[in-house]
């Protein structure tokens, strides 16, 4: 497979997951012939410099790839501002990229999965990124087995996307500001999940560091669509109350790829099934995620993740 993909990394202070990233993504059977471009966001503070620094020194002890470039900022960014210049970036001399942050444990086929993905859809301009994690949607249940499937909400957790379908000003808080009204948030809900509304407006107001539900908006609003596969290639360490983004419970069912395939088979055209976005959406829901964490009562270590859920939640609210 000629022309691959750049791989962008973007890390920050947690030495053993970064580890743990970057040995899965080298056992990648198409590693070695893929550039590996690092981003390193600044510290916040003086407790997370020394975290930061010996980020930094493991990096450059890092291997196993065609190239390997790694760009340390001086001054926190942010997750958000990180990823929107990075990529960004990055598309001055690439016309496809591959996104990956430091909490994600890929397959050995994820890299197979995202080129091959990125290559046949390259003229589809109605695709517009490509996800290497994904939800259970039943697809063991299904009459019809198939590789992957499409939805109008994308999701974060190692992604792709093109040069063509990118663009900093499409992040632009001003911007989206005069895009959004009681109807446009409405159908946003309807179409991209319960949750998707009010985390946009917390983007908006600054409440979190949010540049996916942005990126999910730009999906909605040029009615696009993310592909993905029907056995997750990503597995994401990041969630506990030490993660700076996924500190709640993780409620997502999940399908990993167990069999490490290379090779996939592609719809020409991308639409949606109906079925299918019902059963995504239904992991959004706020019904399905109150009974989850019901559930968790229940379970070994149940009601110490439910006090620590409801904890972070009080604290976020005041």
């Amino acid at each position: 497979m000629e022309n691959l993909s750049p791989i962008c990394l973007f890390v920050y202070n947690r030495i053993d997951e970064t580890k743990q990233t970057i040995n899965a993504l080298k056992a990648n059977h198409l590693a070695k012939r893929s550039d590996l471009i690092i981003y390193s966001d600044g510290y916040k503070n003086s407790i997370d410099r020394e975290l930061v620094i010996e980020v930094r020194s493991y990096l450059r002890e890092i291997s196993g790839f065609k190239s390997i470039i790694i760009r340390e900022s001086e001054i926190n960014k942010g997750l958000a501002q990180s990823v929107i210049d990075g990529v960004t970036d990055v598309f001055i001399s690439y016309k496809c990229i591959i996104v990956l942050e430091d909490d994600l444990v890929t397959t050995p086929n994820f890299l197979d999965f995202m080129n091959q993905a990125l290559k046949t859809y390259s003229l589809k301009n109605n695709l517009m990124s490509i996800n290497g994690f994904s939800i259970d949607v039943g697809q063991d249940n299904m009459s019809e087995k198939k590789d992957v499937f499409f939805h109008n909400r994308t999701l974060s957790w190692g992604w792709a996307t093109w040069k063509d379908r990118w663009s900093k000003e499409m992040f632009d808080i001003d911007k989206i500001k005069s895009e959004i009204n009681d109807k446009t948030l409405f159908a946003f809900r309807k179409k991209c999940g319960d949750d998707i509304s009010r985390m946009l407006l917390d983007s908006l107001s600054g409440r979190n560091d949010s540049w996916y539900v942005r990126w999910v908006f730009r999906h909605f609003l040029e009615k696009k669509l993310a592909l993905f596969p029907c056995y997750s290639k990503i597995k994401n360490i990041g969630y506990g109350e030490h993660a700076t983004h996924c500190k709640t419970i993780d409620v997502l069912k999940t399908s990993y790829d167990n069999e490490f395939l290379q090779f996939f088979n592609f719809p020409e055209k991308p639409e949606t099934d109906p079925l299918i976005n019902k059963r995504f959406l239904s992991y959004f829901s706020y019904n399905y995620k109150f009974w989850f964490r019901i559930s968790l009562i229940f379970k070994s270590k149940g009601l110490a993740m439910l006090f620590k859920d409801v904890k972070l939640k009080l604290f976020r609210s005041n």
